[in-house]
């Protein structure tokens, strides 16, 4: 079962590829239901350890604005973030990856989980993306909770 914005998430998402026919094709025949797309043409992705990641994303749900698309690495491992193009070659963070533009990232079709990434938070198709600036600050709330008091 598909939820409500997948067919404008999928637009969205294919819209990064080359060919955004050959995306959804791949989408549809991929054993694991993924296809590759280009980081650094309309989102950059920041790839975070899974337990701070997570802790992360639990801040940023309680902001009154909602985060932009999250993706697990199978067991949940890695988190991925997605942040404005060009975020990647700025960041400067501890424990941080960024995928920018010469980078492919292996996208899942929305709403669908077979075994390889998948979506935490679902793209919403109209190019929601999470404030690299909150999720930076949301990082640090997140670690210092890990350390817990001193």
């Amino acid at each position: 079962m598909a939820f409500p914005g997948t067919r404008t998430a999928v637009e969205w998402l294919a819209a990064a590829a080359p060919d955004p026919e050959a995306c959804r094709w791949e989408w549809e025949r991929s054993p694991l239901g993924v296809a590759l797309l280009p980081a650094g043409v309309h989102w950059d992705l920041l790839i975070t350890p899974g337990e701070l990641g997570g802790a992360a994303l639990g801040v940023l749900r309680r902001l009154p604005a909602p985060p932009g698309p999250v993706l697990a690495a199978p067991g949940a491992a890695r988190l991925g973030f997605f942040v404005p193009a060009g975020t990647a070659s700025r960041w400067i963070g501890t424990g941080v990856r960024g995928a920018g533009r010469g980078s492919w990232v292996a996208v899942p079709y929305p709403g669908r989980a077979a075994g390889g990434p998948r979506w935490l938070e679902l793209p919403d198709g109209r190019g929601t993306l999470t404030d690299p600036a909150l999720l930076e600050l949301a990082l640090h709330e997140a670690a210092a909770r890990a350390l817990g008091p001193l």
